[in-house]
């Protein structure tokens, strides 16, 4: 079962990222600006689930089935920190931020490769 999760975990991974080059390509349209803001709040989501995915399956054994829940709630504490610090990067670090590329480019990056998964598999 590990490696099958683990196996998922990977897959969407790879859908995340492609969605972030493909929001962030789209956002290109609008000017470099909107690209750069679209990528970066695209980073945050892929950059948080990949976090969450190493904490979780990284660190599993199948010994320690007792630890799987105390691992997802630490993945998912550690991923709010990682998403939380790269915003506060862009907010503090960029003076001409779109935050509607930021924040929209997050929310698609974030939910459509998990929506598109379970609507494709079942």
């Amino acid at each position: 079962m590990h490696d099958l999760d683990a196996r998922r975990a990977r897959r969407l991974l790879a859908t995340q990222f492609v969605t972030l080059l493909a929001v962030a390509a789209t956002a290109g349209i609008l000017g470099l600006p909107y690209m750069r803001d679209a990528f970066i709040g695209g980073l945050a989501a892929f950059a948080g689930s990949a976090v969450f995915a190493l904490w979780v399956f990284g660190r599993y054994r199948a010994q320690e089935p007792g630890r799987i829940v105390a691992n997802f709630y630490g993945g998912e504490v550690i991923k709010i920190l990682v998403v939380a610090a790269i915003f506060a990067a862009a907010i503090l670090g960029l003076p001409d931020l779109h935050p509607l590329a930021l924040l929209g480019a997050f929310l698609v990056v974030q939910v459509l490769p998990p929506l598109l998964a379970n609507r494709i598999a079942g």
